[in-house]
């Protein structure tokens, strides 16, 4: 592939929230168009960088976009999801890391290869894999799961307010044929919602197009274990940012991060909080840090992003 056009939000704000030691362990855990993994790499002197990508399309772009990096040893690239964190790094011989970065949402040119069918813009078969050997893919969830199934991923992953509507749209419209397209899906979801609300707050079939996403490659799921799993294997000093796009993503992310920092429960008379009761975690940045207004004028996509970074400190 020679185009591989994505540009990456927040890129400098994640790099130096992680305080990037040049002979440290770090791992991008979602290489994409590898504008983290450059710039982390640049940083590097006898450091060494595991860049996680489940998408081969990004491996092969990666390939020659860091073919230096690769050539050097600095850089090490692994298809595999991030939820297989611990695993692959385990196999090789690395146990233990001093920060990694997480760019969630789907990337630039997943969106922007109509046939991946991850965009309502295109019409495309239903796919919206983002590791292409997997079985489930939007057609299997569209045409089979059941109402209530579709129902709870349109609200719980899309927040969707007309997901009954939407799920009873589905239901009927694959009773005559099979759905296959985006488009088809698109002109299901405008039917379902009254004319009033789709004439406000974007494209009609957005929500709907982003739950299907995320319950075709568990995205949430995936995010917990992976972010549990890097918690764990963080050094002393070692720190975690993490960018997200919309809010169930952060939501998570922020709940995770304040189970980590929070302080426990002190017996009423303690002056003091013993040392080995304090947490072993602090948050960076209380509050999350968003894109300038000249990224936001500049890249639409920056818009929802925020980044938020944790610290191990014992």
């Amino acid at each position: 592939m020679s185009e591989f056009e994505h540009t990456t939000v927040l890129l400098n704000e994640a790099i130096d929230g992680l305080a990037v030691n040049p002979s440290g362990v770090y791992v991008d855990a979602t290489l994409g168009g590898g504008g983290h993994s450059k710039l982390l790499a640049s940083q590097l002197t006898t450091g060494q960088l595991w860049s996680f990508d489940q998408d081969v399309t990004a491996i092969n772009y990666n390939q020659s976009h860091l073919a230096d990096e690769l050539a050097a040893g600095k850089v090490h690239l692994i298809q595999d999801n991030f939820r297989n964190l611990t695993d692959e790094l385990t196999d090789h011989g690395v146990t233990g890391i001093d920060g990694i970065v997480y760019d969630l949402g789907v990337s630039s040119p997943q969106f922007d290869d109509g046939q991946r069918g991850f965009s309502y813009n295109y019409d495309a078969p239903l796919d919206m894999r983002m590791n292409q050997d997997q079985d489930l893919n939007a057609r299997t969830i569209v045409n089979e799961w059941s109402f209530q199934d579709l129902m709870r991923i349109l609200s719980r992953y899309g927040e969707e307010k007309f997901a009954k509507q939407i799920a009873r749209a589905i239901e009927k419209a694959r009773e005559q044929a099979p759905i296959e397209t985006t488009f088809e899906l698109v002109d299901i979801i405008k039917s379902a919602i009254p004319a009033p609300a789709r004439r406000k707050g974007g494209h009609p079939a957005k929500k709907t197009f982003q739950a299907i996403r995320i319950a075709v490659n568990d995205e949430l799921g995936a995010v917990e274990t992976s972010l549990q799993q890097a918690l764990d294997l963080l050094n002393v000093g070692g720190r975690i940012a993490v960018i997200t796009f919309q809010s169930l993503e952060d939501r998570l992310v922020k709940t995770m991060f304040k189970e980590k920092t929070a302080l426990p429960e002190v017996p009423a008379g303690l002056p003091i909080i013993p040392a080995e009761m304090e947490p072993d975690f602090k948050l960076v940045n209380r509050k999350p840090i968003l894109p300038s207004e000249t990224e936001m004028a500049d890249n639409h996509r920056a818009h929802s992003a925020k980044l938020r970074i944790i610290e191990r400190i014992k």
